[in-house]
This record gives structure tokens, sequence and C-alpha cells, in this order.
């Protein structure tokens, strides 16, 4: 059965985290391999340290890069639009923001402000910031709700959520639940599967571990992006990105 999600096989991208020593080894034979593989887009991280390498190897691969991570709060915004419109990247999503600032309702009121004064300059130049969850900013409970959620809050309605789906799960939440009370804001998923654990060599291939995958997708809703992700593996990762791949659109179709 299709599940009621508007995400399909042109809305699939992967992190490039996820080949980060084989980029570094061979940025055109890894972008070519994912080429190869089925992708059209790609999400790239540090995307302010690497658009000027990254733009012209996308282009030559037929790549494009809808998404992509790096720094916004305390950064260069000047250089964060900068980068974003030499790659063409028109969601730019800040990858982390230290746990130490997500303990009070004040901590995560400050970040959201921060978020959302960047989402204002950058809204003038085509650009959505967002922010992008670990396993901490779900633990973590603010009146009785995980902090993410708290984020959300205070929010404009400019800026978006990408959820990472995985570490929700390692965060003790229901993900379809989480996506759900979210709504609209969630613009995109990363998509990973494993064992639930915070050991990263214990993700595998999208769709054959222990996650239920399905339910995600069904839960999806009008997410406009899904992204392929494994933080590490056991085994050949290009193998575990083709599996990946076969199987989200597979579940898609």
């Amino acid at each position: 059965m299709t599940p009621p999600t508007t995400l399909d096989a042109s809305r699939i991208s992967v992190q490039l985290y996820t080949v980060r020593e084989a980029l570094a080894a061979d940025l055109d034979g890894t972008l070519a391999r994912l080429a190869a593989i089925g992708f059209t887009q790609v999400e790239p991280f540090g995307l302010t340290q690497s658009a000027t390498t990254l733009a012209p190897a996308l282009a030559a691969h037929g790549l494009s890069a809808p998404s992509a991570h790096t720094s916004v709060i305390g950064a260069d915004l000047d250089a964060v639009l900068a980068a974003a419109a030499a790659t063409g990247t028109t969601l730019v999503i800040d990858p982390h923001v230290d746990r130490a600032r997500w303990t009070t309702a004040e901590d995560v009121a400050a970040i959201a402000a921060e978020l959302n004064t960047a989402a204002q300059r950058a809204a003038d130049a085509g650009v959505t910031i967002g922010y992008h969850n670990h396993e901490f900013e779900l633990e973590t409970r603010i009146g009785g709700r995980p902090a993410l959620e708290v984020l959300a809050d205070h929010l404009h309605p400019a800026v978006a959520l990408e959820v990472d789906t995985y570490w929700a799960v390692v965060g003790g939440v229901d993900v379809p639940d989480l996506l759900d009370r979210l709504g609209s804001r969630v613009k995109a998923v990363h998509l990973k599967d494993g064992d639930g654990s915070r050991d990263n060599t214990k993700q595998v291939a999208f769709g054959t571990g222990a996650i239920d995958t399905g339910a995600i997708l069904a839960a999806c809703g009008n997410v406009e992006l899904g992204v392929l992700e494994l933080d590490d593996t056991t085994g050949d990762m290009f193998t575990a990105v083709q599996d990946s791949y076969t199987n989200l659109t597979k579940a898609l179709s």
C-alpha cells in the first residue's frame, strides 16, 4: 500500500555526511557513484566551508542541493547565504546546538530567537532557515514536553524543522505522534534505520533494521524532502546507501 505522504522518488535526497570519507578522498568519484545509484539530490554538510568546491562538482554530475547543513546560530549569515546561493540551496539547516543550551525554557526561547532573526534576513535571499535534531532535544523535558516541541512554540512560522526520525526514536518519543504534533513546520526528515541505540555502527540500510520505517513514512504528511542518512555502519557504506535507496523508493511506489 502506498503510504499517505507527498514523498516520492523525486523528493529523495542523501546526506553527504554518510559518505564523508569517500568525499574527502574523491569528490567527483563519490558524487558520480551517488548519481549512478539514482540520486538527483544531495544534502551537503558544512556548506559554508564547502560550497565553492562543491557547487561545480554537483552541476557536473547532475545533482542539486535543495537542502544543506551548516551552522546558522552564531555564524556569519552573509557567508551562509552566499554559500546557499552558490549551490542553489533554499533550505539551510542548523544541524546542532549544544545540549547545554536545552536545559531551561529560557535557553530554548533564546535559541528560537536566534533562528527567527536569521530566518527574517534569509527570507530576503529566498532561503528558509531550519533546525535539525539529535536525541537530546527529545530526551530533555521542559514542563513535561520534549524541548524540541518547546522550541517549535517559539519559532516564527518561517522557520522549518528537519526531524531526524532515528534520533527521535533514540530520544524516546513516538515519531509518528511527534510529526503530527509538529505539523507543517516539518519540511524535511532524515530517514535512517538501525537498532535504535546510540551506537552509530549499529545503523543499517533503511528498511532493514528495528525502526518502524513504514509507520514513519505514513506519518510524513506534507514533508517535502526525505533525506537518507547513515552516521556510520559496519560493512560497505555504499552498499548500505544503495540498499537504502532501493528500499525507500520501493516503499514509496
